[in-house]
């Protein structure tokens, strides 16, 4: 891959994001100009959207901890209820996916997405060690608390007529004051 073609697949995926959490319908907007050349097919683009949520979920835990370090389960559910909040399009896609697989390959890659997530949260939360074959078990009952207390922001009726990094942050400010209003 050229550092062109690099770049326009990063500026492509951010489109794709911003995208899906205009829409939060859990579907893959494959319709967008540039995703089947990029990214070739559902299974990368969703491995894609997938590693940016695990990525941005474990910097969250880690922030987390490091403001809480003795609150290691209450830090790891507000890590996860953040990034759902901060990354809901993707949030949507991935739960969409894992439920509603396109095929047999999907559906072992999110089974395989799922456990490793479950076992960070696990792991991160001090109840298991990556090794452990509960781990998945611990961290799919911190998930079910993490969703349990999850307040998703409506979806704004009104475009801001902003673009790029402002609508970006406008829509994360909008978010956050949605989720303290409720």
């Amino acid at each position: 891959m050229t550092w062109t073609s690099y770049r326009n697949r990063g500026e492509i995926l951010r489109t794709v994001i911003a995208t899906a959490d205009a829409r939060r319908d859990g579907l893959l907007p494959w319709d967008l100009d540039g995703v089947a050349e990029s990214f070739g097919d559902e299974l990368n683009l969703l491995g894609a959207l997938q590693l940016r949520w695990h990525t941005r979920l474990a910097g969250r835990i880690e922030r987390e901890l490091m403001a809480r370090p003795m609150a290691f389960e209450a830090a790891v559910v507000d890590a996860w209820r953040a990034t759902a909040a901060e990354l809901p399009g993707i949030r949507a896609i991935v739960d969409h996916h894992r439920a509603e697989p396109l095929d047999e390959q999907m559906a072992a890659a999110m089974d395989k997405a799922t456990a490793k997530e479950r076992i960070l949260l696990a792991v991160m939360a001090g109840q298991a060690s990556a090794h452990d074959s509960g781990a998945a078990a611990v961290g799919a009952r911190i998930e079910e608390k993490a969703r349990a207390g999850w307040v998703l922001a409506p979806v704004p009726d009104e475009p801001t007529g902003h673009t790029g990094l402002h609508a970006s942050i406008l829509g994360r400010l909008r978010a956050v004051r949605a989720a303290f209003a409720a």
